[in-house]
């Protein structure tokens, strides 16, 4: 990898994969976010997952199933429209480079995961990639994420997520502090609030544990 982009301890962060259904739930919720100009940054989170040496979730068979079923019983918790897009996972490049092209502008990237997870639709195919060009007013989308740019800036946006310690999406970074899942908005909420909550004595104590286990 190339030289990581700088990091500002003060730019709060957000990071999706289209892949990822409570990426889409998240962003549904925007507007229970704290007032924090976030930075709403698209990454490929199968590149995470290599550089950590995580398993993909889709591999181990009953994972899969319960990541699907509880996809769908937040959805109907939060009373968010939902359906599966008819293959999954699949390939988001087209649909992150799309959602680097257009600027990373909220409205698009919240369009884009609307066609895949509100319609049900494959963004990866060229037929589903090309409705989803039209369906987000961008009918030169093919053309736009063949530039150099928005490729390296996706690149960018991983090896940003990496040196900040990103393992999963969607992640919120707030002060260089990580909250990973769609159920953790509580928590930014309350960290928001209450700061000074991450420096309390007893969240210091468990986030600086020993391991009397190196492997399992």
């Amino acid at each position: 990898m190339s030289a990581s982009p700088s990091i500002d301890p003060h730019q709060p962060y957000f990071f999706f994969d289209f892949n990822s259904p409570f990426s889409y739930l998240l962003l549904e919720q925007h507007d229970k976010w704290p007032n924090m100009p976030f930075e709403v940054l698209p990454i490929d989170y199968l590149k995470l997952l290599k550089h950590w040496g995580q398993p993909i979730p889709g591999n181990i068979p009953s994972k899969r199933v319960f990541l699907y079923r509880y996809a769908l019983f937040r959805s109907e918790q939060l009373g968010i429209p939902f359906k599966m897009p008819p293959s999954h996972p699949f390939d988001s490049s087209k649909a992150l480079r799309l959602a680097v092209a257009a600027g990373g502008e909220i409205g698009c990237i919240r369009e884009i995961f609307r066609f895949i997870w509100k319609e049900g639709r494959d963004p990866s195919s060229e037929q589903g990639f090309d409705d989803l060009c039209r369906h987000v007013g961008l009918p030169d989308g093919a053309k736009m994420i063949e530039s150099e740019d928005v490729k390296a800036t996706l690149r960018a946006n991983v090896e940003r997520a990496i040196e900040l310690g990103v393992f999963g999406v969607p992640t919120f970074v707030v002060n260089e502090q990580l909250f990973w899942g769609e159920d953790t908005l509580p928590m930014v909420l309350y960290v928001a609030r209450s700061p000074n909550w991450l420096e309390g004595k007893e969240v210091q104590r468990i986030s600086n544990l020993p391991r009397t286990v190196s492997e399992m």
